[in-house]
């Protein structure tokens, strides 16, 4: 046998244990076999085949068997070909033993695939979470305007996890109570002097039914004096009003002016018939002259109470004078 076969011998058996070592994860095996982990090693390599990671599975078994936790490994498989997190599922186990919390493998699991961090759960469990609230604005029944912050300590319910609702719905619900508890003040005094009864309504409301959480508290960390929401709208109601009474205003006054113009018109109609009606007049007398039934003596007479009535006219409408002209013309006289 030549060396360079000798060569291409080793190079090739090299390359076999690299991939018997892949396939056949032996220290794996007997780690788990020094740790009290019983797993086959034709299990290994299967997994191995079904791209399931052995190291992963065997860590968190070893992890499990330590904690007390029993767990087989074909499970652990399972949860990992699910798309499930199994590191975070055993440490959410082993955290629930330990705070003595009744959480179950399925339960883990469940939880674990249905997007819930369940590590993080476990620990909101043991140690609550507070929650603070954006402002919310509400009005007294003065028509003064509150805006509260409130602090809501809640505590995972693992029970709840798979089909409860979350913070959002947390949230949206105490700021609905603390609407409610503001607008059912008669005065925002009320609130001021005594935030804690926000607290009591919005604690009696039950606001954790059908959520992921269970609230502990809710305290009313700040209370702000908004605006003046019923002296605003008072405000805007009698601009409106005065607005209203603008507009009828006017009317009225286009519909005087345009009464008025009417009028005109009917006086402008009037003397323009008065006029048509003194020209009929010389051709009423020209007609009489003609047929006999007014004579030359009638006409003067006619002329005659014509100047008598110009004459009158005038003197009643020449204007009155002054005492102080009279007295003096009486001195002069005298």
């Amino acid at each position: 046998m030549t060396p360079l076969m000798m060569l291409v011998l080793v190079f090739l058996g090299i390359i076999f244990i690299f991939i018997f070592l892949y396939f056949v994860p032996v220290n794996l095996w007997i780690t788990a076999i020094f740790s009290g982990v019983r797993v086959g090693l034709f299990e290994l390599v299967f997994m191995r085949i079904r791209k399931v990671p052995p190291g992963i599975i065997v860590r968190e078994l070893i992890t499990a068997n330590k904690a007390g936790i029993a767990i087989s490994a074909s499970d652990l498989e399972t949860h990992y070909l699910a798309g499930g997190n199994v590191p975070n599922v055993i440490k959410a186990l082993i955290s629930a033993d330990k705070a003595n919390i009744n959480l179950t493998f399925k339960q883990a699991t469940a939880i674990d695939l249905a997007g819930r961090d369940v590590f993080v759960a476990v620990q909101i469990s043991v140690n609550p979470k507070v929650i603070t609230t954006p402002k919310v604005a509400a009005v007294a029944a003065d028509g003064i305007q509150l805006i509260a912050t409130a602090r809501v300590t809640v505590r995972a319910n693992i029970q709840q996890l798979v089909g409860g609702a979350g913070e959002d719905t947390i949230l949206a619900r105490v700021g609905e109570g603390i609407v409610t508890s503001i607008g059912s003040a008669d005065t925002h005094k009320e609130v001021l002097e005594n935030p804690d009864k926000i607290s009591k309504l919005v604690l009696q409301r039950g606001l954790d039914a059908g959520t992921a959480f269970e609230i502990l508290s809710i305290d009313i960390a700040d209370v702000d004096v908004g605006v003046n929401i019923g002296a605003k709208l008072q405000m805007d109601q009698a601009a409106a009003d005065l607005k209203v009474a603008e507009a009828k205003a006017e009317e009225r006054r286009a519909m005087a002016v345009a009464l008025e113009q009417e009028m005109k018109a009917k006086a402008q109609e009037a003397r323009a018939k008065v006029i048509l009606a003194e020209a009929e007049v010389p051709k009423a007398i020209a007609e009489a002259f003609r047929s006999g039934n007014l004579g030359i003596m009638d006409y003067y007479r006619i002329k005659n109470i014509q100047a008598d009535t110009s004459m009158r006219e005038s003197i009643s409408n020449a204007p009155p004078t002054t005492g102080k002209g009279s007295s003096q013309k009486g001195d002069k006289s005298q």
